[in-house]
């Protein structure tokens, strides 16, 4: 019976350590148990890092998964292939016999599987796009039933997921904080119920996209009479922090295609991202607008077609001064500001020098005109995007509304192109281009105190003034810091005030702006040249600090009629012919000048006339007499002259003369040196005093006519 006793504990310890080795070596021989559960069936499970099973879960390293999906009439079968990695696999197990009677081994059990795991990833073959998670959740219920001993059969009963922050990559681009409640059931046939879907943000090579805060209701459970097609109800999505939203999507499985309407809701302009650096006391922009963007997609391809934005009540943009004063502003009218908009989005640019979002095709009606663009480039090592805006006869001129100090009426049509970079520090333009057949009337107006009428008849002039200017053909740049450079060019512009006008004829030179980070107030013109009176004005270069209001510069005479030079002098005896040259220092501070050491010389020969009458030779003396008689026909060779003038208007004036008089003693050779000292301040006001007078006349005139 020794021998007896040892067979039975031999027994009874081999039943002993069967579940112990099982537990031990239960990583080794997962593997092969889940392939022979698994054979035949349209998916492969590979499991590595396997922990040692407790009574209600397992560690593992990772889990591989490839399925596939079954085709239909509405697409091909796709094989995806999923990993979980990290992560622990728990079950709980119920028995739905509720009679009471509780056998050792029931005949069914419902087994809920929750798979925990620091990360999961999706993707089809070939690789379309990928899908990733964060600490996933994922639950299965399935129901294991047992017949004839020990077989078993699993049936699914259901199956969640919660999406919550997670990222979906095509190529270039990148869905972020994608969220969406996955609920499949066998009762439902495995369709998903409806529940919403949101996208937080949508990435193109790393950085942020236009487009952000998608969100709409999506259900697999299509219409029997659509068997092919997805929708989704209740959409929305911002676009440049716009909402835009869309009662319904369609898309079609079978052709991959979509077509559907955006509708822009109403929003204040100063709320868009080109517009939103004003303050609360000076917005850039006021009015509302809203739209309406037709769109089509297929094959990751957005074709806009006629998108349409409306400017309400309203609508403008505003540029202020420094000291945050409105200097003029755009009126956008009322009614369709962009229509016929079309554009090609392509969502997977492949060029390796492009971004996921590229663009083509862009052309609008904006402002009566036509607004085209060169494709739209991104370059992701510099996070540079960059286009070329084309304007056709954009009617913008007559919409500048002036403000402060400055009033008028412009009119016309504007052309050309703009190049533009944009980088995440700013945006800068090179070589603009931009011109018009039009022009207008720019008055300025500082404000004048109360005056008596004896001020006003004998006061100084009023500093306003009129410029009046047609053709302007600009070509504008602007650095990343705001310095910018426009060399401009006018067919005239004319400078009218009380005292009279002037006229420049195909004015050009370069305005520098900004220019100077350690002051930007100084204004710089440089390389100014116009014709005047038949002859030419030049300058090199003239900084002008408009804080201090002050500046000084070098202007060059050439060929400039003489007889112009006397006739602002307001002479009405003395008659010149010939031209003169020469350079005047100007210094410039708070509207009043003064000049050094200018001077102007003849160019050539000419000939100076004094009228005189016999009673003005008569009552002179002989000395003066001489003179009178001397330039009644003067016949100069050389003529040489200086001017200087004080702030007040003190001038002194040289003029040096050598020549003949025909009808004066003989012809001989004669020098004069003429001195003349006077006000010319003075000199601008008494000629200014008839346009006083006449400008009180008519203010009275027009209240007598208003009683």
């Amino acid at each position: 019976m020794n021998w007896k006793l040892r067979i039975l504990l031999a027994l009874f310890l081999l039943l002993a350590l069967m579940p112990a080795a099982a537990w031990l070596f239960f990583p080794w021989y997962a593997q092969p148990l889940i392939d022979r559960l698994l054979e035949g069936k349209p998916f492969h499970v590979e499991v590595s890092g396997l922990g040692l099973p407790g009574f209600t879960g397992v560690g593992f390293r990772s889990i591989k998964m490839r399925f596939i999906t079954p085709p239909d009439d509405c697409s091909d079968a796709v094989t995806y292939a999923l990993s979980l990695t990290n992560g622990l696999l728990s079950w709980h197990v119920e028995n739905p016999d509720t009679s009471g009677a509780r056998p050792l081994l029931p005949n069914v059990v419902n087994t809920t599987f929750t798979i925990e795991a620091d990360s999961i990833k999706v993707k089809p073959d070939p690789e379309d796009f990928t899908f990733g998670d964060s600490k996933p959740r994922i639950t299965v219920n399935i129901e294991i039933s047992r017949k004839n001993g020990f077989t078993l059969s699993f049936r699914p009963l259901s199956a969640a997921y919660n999406i919550n922050g997670a990222t979906v990559a095509r190529e270039k681009l990148r869905l972020d904080e994608v969220s969406f409640k996955v609920r499949l059931n066998a009762a439902d046939h495995w369709q998903q119920g409806m529940d919403t879907l949101r996208v937080a943000k949508l990435f193109s090579d790393g950085v942020p996209s236009p487009v952000s805060n998608l969100k709409a209701l999506f259900g697999s459970k299509r219409d029997p009479l659509q068997p092919c097609t997805l929708t989704l109800t209740g959409c929305s999505v911002e676009l440049f922090h716009w909402k835009a939203s869309s009662q319904r999507i369609d898309y079609d499985l079978k052709e991959k295609k979509s077509r559907f309407t955006l509708s822009l809701a109403e929003i204040p302009l100063a709320e868009l991202p080109w517009f939103n650096r004003g303050g609360i006391n000076t917005p850039s922009a006021t009015g509302r607008v809203s739209g309406f963007v037709p769109i089509e997609f297929q094959d990751s391809t957005v074709l806009v077609r006629n998108a349409l934005v409306i400017a309400g009540k309203g609508t403008r943009i505003i540029y202020y001064t420094k000291e945050k004063k409105p200097l003029l502003s755009l009126d956008l009218g009322v009614g369709e500001l962009l229509n016929k908009l079309n554009a090609r989005v392509t969502l997977n640019s492949r060029g390796n020098k492009f971004s996921g979002l590229a663009m083509s095709n862009l052309s609008a009606t904006l402002l009566g005109g036509t607004v085209t663009s060169t494709p739209v480039s991104f370059d992701p090592s510099e996070n540079t995007t960059i286009l070329t805006l084309k304007l056709d006869k954009i009617k913008v001129l007559d919409r500048v509304r002036l403000h402060g100090d400055f009033k008028g009426s412009l009119n016309g049509t504007v052309s050309g192109t703009i190049p533009l970079t944009i980088e995440q520090k700013g945006l800068s333009i090179r070589n603009a281009h931009l011109h018009s057949s039009g022009g207008g009337t720019i008055t300025v107006a500082p404000p004048s105190k109360q005056q008596s009428t004896s001020e006003r008849i004998f006061g100084p002039p009023k500093p306003d003034a009129d410029y009046t200017f047609n053709a302007p053909d600009l070509v504008f740049s602007r650095s990343f810091n705001g310095s910018s450079i426009v060399q401009f060019t006018l067919k005239n512009l004319r400078r009218k005030t009380d005292g009279g006008e002037m006229l420049l004829i195909s004015p050009k030179g370069t305005l520098s702006l900004f220019h100077n980070l350690k002051n930007p107030d100084i204004v710089s013109l440089s390389d100014f040249s116009a014709e005047i009176f038949g002859g030419m004005v030049a300058l090199h270069n003239f900084d002008y600090d408009i804080r201090k209001k002050q500046g000084e510069t070098e202007l060059q005479l050439d060929n400039i009629p003489l007889q112009k030079l006397l006739d602002l002098q307001g002479t009405k005896k003395l008659y010149a012919t010939g031209t003169v040259r020469g350079n005047i220092p100007v210094k410039m501070k708070n509207e009043v000048f003064a000049i050094t050491n200018g001077g102007m010389n003849a160019e050539q020969s000419g000939q100076i006339i004094y009228a005189t009458t016999p009673e003005e030779r008569a009552a002179a003396n002989q000395g003066l007499r001489t003179t009178y008689e001397a330039l009644s026909n003067f016949l100069y060779v050389e003529l040489l002259s200086s001017i200087n003038m004080a702030p007040d208007g003190k001038s002194a004036i040289t003029i040096k003369l050598r020549g003949s008089n025909p009808d004066f003693q003989g012809g001989r050779p004669i020098e004069l040196n003429l001195n003349v000292e006077q006000n010319l301040l003075d000199l601008m006001r008494s000629l200014s005093i008839s346009s006083n007078v006449e400008q009180i006349i008519t203010e009275k005139a027009l209240k007598m006519q208003k009683k």
